[in-house]
């Protein structure tokens, strides 16, 4: 059997807060795409200081929570809520 695995570090500042691409890894999809989900209003809560993006791990836990679903059509009901 052969296996990979790859260890990323994720860097999460004092107060909670994770960088775009920190998030990003952390949540497993790209930096494109959080920025797509900024610009949408349908991603995960942020914060901007001073010019930079920041999300807060606590935001990203509660969000990936919120994704759960029970089956694909439950996925589908909330994917058509999100783009109506």
């Amino acid at each position: 059997m052969n296996t990979c695995s790859s260890s990323t570090e994720i860097a999460i500042l004092a107060d909670g807060r994770l960088t775009t691409k920190m998030a990003s890894l952390y949540l497993g999809i790209s930096v494109k795409t959080l920025a797509n989900h900024r610009s949408k209003g349908i991603g995960c809560r942020y914060c901007k200081i001073y010019g930079r993006i920041f999300y807060l791990k606590n935001d990203l836990d509660t969000w990936v929570s919120e994704q759960t679903v029970r089956s694909t059509a439950e996925y589908r009901r909330k994917k058509d809520q999100l783009v109506a």
